[in-house]
């Protein structure tokens, strides 16, 4: 008998410790706050079931008028405490999932030094001397406004030599720093030693627009230089048409990519803003209002059978399987999730995920969730996606300081 009651106190013990560890684990997985539409409560998709209990005598977030919050206790099994979150009830909209290619034109603002070079028979490089480096963003020199190679090579031609003020953004650090032309005989003018890009170009996915105002989000991570890897401050873009003409199938090892030329004609919309989540913009052709499907918060999306919407041909989406593998409702990142291509004929056309499917949108439960953001190059059927809420909040973001901006002005 002592045995027996040895063995079911060791038990006992082992399944506490167990319950403990899993509840320091959710305690640190799971984010410390929380959206959901209004009129509802808190339910997570966990493997093991965690209920909610609001703090007070009702759950304020879940009232009709928004925004509003409140505490919950997070409880494994319903008695056992996580943590507490706030929760914040909103307004979820309604969107149109996309799925359609575009084409990117991005005009920088400033000019982005891509390389330098010697200017002279000494090896000199006036940029180099100045501590210009590669990835910085030219704005002005001597307060003239930098919009383009040609500016940029006139404003220094101009100062015959003299030293000119050469005002730089690197990583969002504005400072400005004193060049000193040299005269390059092999060009018989004045140069500075830079080698710089105003502009670039590339396709892309819509993940959705908003019916009502035609505001749009694509790509799920931003539009970078291709030499220094950096983020492109947006001065102004253009979303044009594209059809997609033919596909490199990905490997192991070796990326796929989307081909596909820009159509002719009238741009489709403009761009506002290229950060880390993508790039947001304007579209003036919308499809019907009728497709509009709400947009899925983050815990919402669960592990288990989805859709993507992408363009492996000429102009029309198509609806693909996946199963999302892994869901990190506490990424604040653009890997908020992983994804596996299941469908054949997807798989038979491109091998998985490739370049230019970039932000086509995961639909799960009838909810648009999230968008397609990255492959992994060992395995092209899988890949990372980012969740439509953090999608949605950079655009809401990028909006109200926009209209902050202007106010100030």
């Amino acid at each position: 008998m002592l045995k027996l009651f040895s063995r079911l106190f060791s038990l006992g013990a082992a399944a506490t410790l167990a319950l403990a560890g899993t509840a320091g684990y959710y305690h640190y997985a799971l984010p410390d706050s929380f959206y959901v539409t209004k009129g509802t409560e808190l339910a997570l998709h966990t493997a093991l079931p965690i209920e909610s209990a609001a703090e007070g005598d009702a759950p304020a977030y879940a009232a009709e008028t928004v925004p509003m919050r409140g505490s919950v206790s997070l409880r494994l099994f319903g008695f056992l405490p996580i943590k507490t979150v706030e929760v914040t009830a909103v307004d979820t909209p309604l969107v149109v999932p996309g799925g359609d290619p575009f084409g990117i034109k991005l005009l920088m603002d400033g000019v982005m030094v891509v390389g330098m070079g010697k200017v002279n028979p000494e090896g000199e490089c006036p940029a180099e001397r100045a501590g210009i480096q590669v990835g910085d963003m030219v704005l002005s020199v001597n307060d003239t406004p930098i919009n383009g190679n040609a500016a940029l090579q006139q404003a220094i031609g101009e100062a015959q030599g003299e030293p000119v003020q050469i005002r730089i953004n690197r990583g969002g650090d504005i400072r400005t720093l004193s060049l000193t032309p040299l005269y390059s005989q092999a060009d018989a003018c004045y140069k500075a030693g830079l080698w710089v890009r105003d502009s670039t170009a590339g396709i892309g996915t819509v993940t959705y627009y908003m019916p009502n105002s035609g505001r749009f989000a694509g790509l799920g991570h931003p539009v970078c230089d291709v030499d220094t890897g950096e983020i492109i401050p947006l001065s102004s873009g253009e979303v044009v048409g594209v059809n997609i003409q033919s596909v490199t199938k990905g490997s192991a090892g070796a990326a796929g990519e989307l081909r596909g030329c820009f159509t002719p004609g009238k741009a489709m919309g403009s761009l506002y803003l290229n950060n880390r989540c993508g790039v947001f913009g304007t579209l003036e052709t919308q499809r019907e209002p009728a497709e509009a499907v709400p947009l899925g918060l983050k815990q919402d999306v669960h592990t288990g059978e989805a859709v993507i919407r992408t363009t492996i041909s000429g102009r029309e989406p198509k609806e693909y399987a996946i199963e999302i593998e892994k869901a990190d409702w506490g990424s604040t990142g653009t890997k908020n999730m992983v994804i596996h291509i299941t469908d054949p004929a997807l798989l038979d056309a491109t091998g998985g995920i490739v370049q230019g499917m970039s932000g086509s949108p995961i639909l799960q439960d009838g909810r648009l969730i999230g968008a397609v953001t990255h492959v992994f190059v060992s395995d092209p059927t899988r890949g990372y996606g980012i969740f439509a809420q953090t999608m949605l909040e950079q655009a809401k973001n990028a909006v109200q300081n926009g209209a902050e901006a202007q106010t100030a002005e």
